[in-house]
């Protein structure tokens, strides 16, 4: 299991968004875009849902700061589908079934599949790891500071 650190490269992926797109790191790199990944458990959970719509209801302030949202979890597609349409969430979702990013990332849990969010800056590097399986949004504003900090280091 990967323990990446702030400073690290992040790794570079690969994976389907709900719309069966492949959606990769490496496009935000040459866009020079950073990105907020954050892995949940479950759609639909009480605590997912919560993060999610905390992520949605700030979504905007992500894209004036220049930054992308992604969620990941291993639900699938379809189960995606009906999570975005619901909660009218603005930004993709990634399948991962087989866990392949959550290993990638060291995203663990011990009953549940882990909760954690990395920020990406725009050459690749994470410049913000928040790890919290119970807390659903707290992390959400320190990592919009974050990305703030960032622009402002254009």
């Amino acid at each position: 299991m990967t323990k990446l650190k702030v400073g690290n490269i992040a790794p570079d992926f690969e994976a389907k968004n709900y719309l069966g797109q492949t959606v990769t790191l490496k496009e935000f790199k040459e866009k020079s875009q950073p990105i907020v990944l954050y892995f949940y458990p479950k759609d639909n959970s009480p605590v997912c849902t919560k993060e999610s719509c905390e992520f949605r209801d700030k979504y905007q302030k992500f894209i004036e700061a220049g930054a992308e949202v992604i969620g990941v979890s291993s639900d699938g597609e379809d189960s995606h589908k009906l999570f975005v349409s619901k909660y009218s969430l603005p930004f993709t979702l990634l399948t991962d079934k087989h866990s392949k990013l959550a290993k990638l990332y060291g995203v663990n849990g011990i009953l549940l599949p882990g909760r954690k969010t990395f920020i990406i800056d725009k050459h690749g590097i994470i410049a913000g790891i928040h790890d919290g399986l119970l807390s659903s949004t707290s992390h959400i504003d320190e990592s919009l500071k974050i990305i703030e900090k960032l622009k402002s280091q254009i």
